[in-house]
């Protein structure tokens, strides 16, 4: 009997709590699986229609309960949007102030279940004076890695967005996240070029809520016991120890969190459409296809999609691309390639313009090589193969993940002009030749192979979450009855 009582004395009850975009939802969700697998009890919160998209072919586990808040209702809010993927950039900034409707509801949940811990996103910034005030702990948990939380310094540097709308056409200002910050003191190249900064604060300026993205990084962090990061030692370990100075408080590796085999997962086998895809790769030679993904927020203009393509025609490397249409866009992805481009390269590609098994296809023998964003569970991903990378980041942290990855040599980025982020379609033939198949790619090549032993390694990933369990059961509140 006391041994029993002993056990459920270390089991948690744990609250999540992501923002609602797909690239928050799934790392929470892992975390929260893992989690779940040490014997923790779970209260996932998302609103309903997020939650339907999330479990849908998702082994899911009994101690993980999933708890449907919807949103409020806001005019400038499309109808059933209630993630980044629902809408275009700029319609973003709407859901945030509708999120921020959850306050009441998730306030009141913690009221009645008094978890252990909350586990919460940058987003809810008004969930600090709450968990104050029921005397429950929080951890902040950041899906980026720490080489890019290191980029933007200490929590108190994300208010200076607040000043006011002008400063994202201050070119001075933005100049200064041009070059690499002075609190990093070791070797790195970490920066963004002026059209890559542009984007970010274009995206981030628009504010309809009454707290900026700064304000709420600020508050999470500030209000937070412990920061989780989804990384490991093995890979940057000297931006982990400098985050812990920057944000002052305990820093912990949760691992890369690492998505299931997909050996694991059945669904794909009586999926039609995959059936298709695996005997066009089928007949493909070993290690000769080239992988586009470009993400579903991480658009590109119709130029540099026809760019793109015939980039992709120049370089005469066989390619699967999967290419989805504008959030918002009501134009099919096809219109947007060139003039007979799919027919010039009938056999030699494959177009896919909606669902693919992005682990099935990056798990193939056929595949050589992938041109992706940079988004961190995409290169996490690919990585785990031993994929080499071509980089063609878009937005948010995509551009730091792509410095970091050419700096690891295990990707090369697509050339393009500092100003406006232009490319030619020889400069993307010239990447993919590089990486894939010409002799001075052999070092990413072989790069990659090596950091396969750390981001296929599953049994390394699980010890870090297995350490994080532990620090949330150290550090757990006494109840008092």
């Amino acid at each position: 009997m006391e041994t029993q009582n002993q056990d459920e004395d270390h089991r948690l009850h744990i609250v999540m709590v992501p923002w609602l975009a797909f690239g928050h939802l799934i790392p929470f969700l892992e975390l929260s699986k893992s989690l779940a697998k040490m014997g923790h009890r779970i209260s996932f919160i998302s609103t309903p229609r997020n939650l339907q998209r999330l479990v849908q072919n998702q082994s899911s586990s009994p101690l993980i309960n999933f708890i449907s808040i919807p949103l409020a209702k806001d005019e400038n809010l499309r109808n059933q949007a209630e993630a980044t993927i629902d809408l275009p950039q700029d319609e973003v900034p709407y859901l945030k102030k509708a999120y921020d409707s959850l306050e009441g509801p998730v306030s009141i949940f913690l009221e009645t279940s008094r978890p252990d811990w909350i586990i919460y996103d940058f987003a809810p910034h008004w969930m600090p004076p709450i968990a104050s005030r029921l005397d429950i702990p929080c951890c902040f948990f950041s899906i980026f890695n720490a080489s890019v939380n290191c980029f933007f310094g200490p929590p108190s540097r994300h208010t200076e967005s607040d000043k006011d709308d002008s400063v994202s056409r201050n070119r001075k200002m933005l100049e200064d996240f041009t070059v690499t910050p002075s609190w990093i003191s070791f070797p790195t190249n970490l920066a963004f070029r002026m059209h890559e900064i542009r984007k970010v604060f274009g995206s981030i300026q628009i504010n309809v809520s009454g707290v900026s993205d700064g304000r709420r990084f600020a508050s999470t962090i500030q209000g937070s016991e412990v920061v989780a990061v989804r990384s490991c030692m093995e890979f940057e370990s000297e931006h982990l120890g400098l985050l812990e100075n920057l944000f002052e408080k305990p820093i912990v590796p949760v691992g890369l969190l690492p998505p299931p085999s997909p050996d694991a997962n059945e669904e794909d086998d009586k999926h039609e459409e995959w059936t298709r895809m695996r005997e066009w790769l089928d007949k493909q030679e070993q290690k000769s296809v080239v992988y586009i993904a470009l993400g579903t927020e991480a658009a590109l203009t119709e130029e540099e999609t026809s760019e793109l393509a015939l980039g992709l025609e120049l370089s005469n490397m066989p390619f699967f691309w999967v290419l989805r249409k504008p959030t918002g866009s009501t134009v099919h992805p096809s219109n947007m390639l060139p003039e007979g481009f799919e027919e010039r390269t009938k056999g030699k590609g494959f177009m896919c313009y909606s669902w693919a098994p992005q682990m099935r296809i990056l798990g193939h023998p056929s595949l050589g090589g992938f041109l992706t964003h940079c988004g961190w569970s995409s290169v996490i991903e690919a990585l785990g193969f031993g994929c080499p990378l071509v980089l063609l980041p878009v937005i948010n942290d995509q551009a730091l993940n792509a410095r970091t990855l050419v700096r690891k040599q295990v990707g090369l980025e697509i050339e393009r002009d500092e100003e406006d982020g232009s490319f030619t379609r020889e400069a993307v033939a010239k990447s993919l030749r590089t990486v894939m198949v010409d002799e001075e790619g052999e070092m990413y090549r072989a790069k990659v192979k090596e950091m396969r032993q750390v981001f296929g390694n599953n049994l390394l990933h699980d010890g870090y979450v297995d350490r994080f369990s532990q620090y949330l059961k150290e550090h757990k509140r006494r109840q008092i009855s």
